[in-house]
């Protein structure tokens, strides 16, 4: 007979424990889930962030991009989600053109904390995103700000690549960032972009950066669950390990990442980009 997941009596983190583990040069482990099962799982292995990321638009749903992903689908797996956490932060992805205005920003943000059980909402941001993350911070919303390979831009930037190995590029980059979180920006996160500039960026900036194919100096490193448990189809991202190979179970591969992260071992040289 099935049980609901147990919950655990760990204190809760928050956005204010995530800017604690920055100042305390503390790592934090951060990985997406879509289902209350895995969600348990990750949140017993002592991950502090969990990522109902629009990744499920290709892992589960099997597109080729994340642009298909709708609020009601990150709101539905958000649900679940939340049911199986206890601990972790929930952070939901906000998906394609739901933030193109602040005031649609706004009403999406708000039905992903009420109906989705969010702490904290995720766009892909540069300059141009300044408004949107001022108006949701100020009125309440925890935002997470994505900078360097923007999935759901992916056919305006032609395809999956690196972002800022370029010197114009990756002074804009640390500018945009800047703006971000003095806009309101509670936290960053860095998709491919190389490992000198992830680490400048993490310096220039006093909230946690999250990275991901960014190199071993960022506050937090994160990956798509599916990609550690070797579940992915296809090839994977240079970034993404498979902590599979090694272990006895999910459970086993997930606590490693989090050992790993934790330790400094992940990302190693070959996940990282120049």
């Amino acid at each position: 007979m099935y049980t609901a997941p147990k919950k655990s009596d760990g204190k809760p983190v928050t956005a204010a424990t995530l800017q604690k583990m920055k100042q305390a040069g503390e790592k934090f482990a951060c990985l997406t889930a879509y289902d209350a099962s895995f969600a348990a799982m990750v949140d017993a292995a002592g991950v502090e962030v969990v990522l109902v990321g629009d990744s499920l638009g290709m892992v589960m749903q099997g597109h080729s991009t994340t642009v298909p992903v709708t609020v009601d689908d990150i709101i539905y797996h958000g649900k679940m989600v939340a049911r199986g956490l206890s601990r972790a932060l929930l952070m939901l992805d906000m998906p394609f053109m739901s933030y193109a205005t602040p005031d649609d920003a706004l009403h999406n943000a708000a039905r992903m904390m009420q109906e989705g059980g969010a702490h904290m909402v995720k766009l892909e941001g540069h300059a141009n995103q300044l408004p949107v993350v001022e108006y949701l911070s100020g009125n309440g919303v925890p935002v997470c700000a994505h900078l360097g390979l923007k999935p759901q831009s992916v056919h305006k930037l032609g395809g999956f690549k690196v972002q800022g190995r370029d010197t114009d590029s990756a002074k804009q980059m640390v500018a945009d960032a800047k703006a971000l979180v003095d806009a309101g920006a509670d936290v960053l996160l860095l998709e491919c972009v190389p490992n000198a500039l992830a680490k400048e960026i993490t310096g220039a900036v006093d909230v946690p950066v999250i990275g991901i194919g960014a190199g071993p100096d960022t506050d937090g490193q994160i990956l798509v669950l599916y990609d550690i448990l070797d579940i992915t189809p296809g090839r994977k991202p240079k970034f993404a390990k498979n902590y599979m190979a090694e272990a006895g179970s999910n459970a086993a591969a997930v606590e490693k990442f989090v050992a790993e992260v934790k330790s400094g071992d992940y990302p190693a040289a070959e996940h990282c980009f120049d």
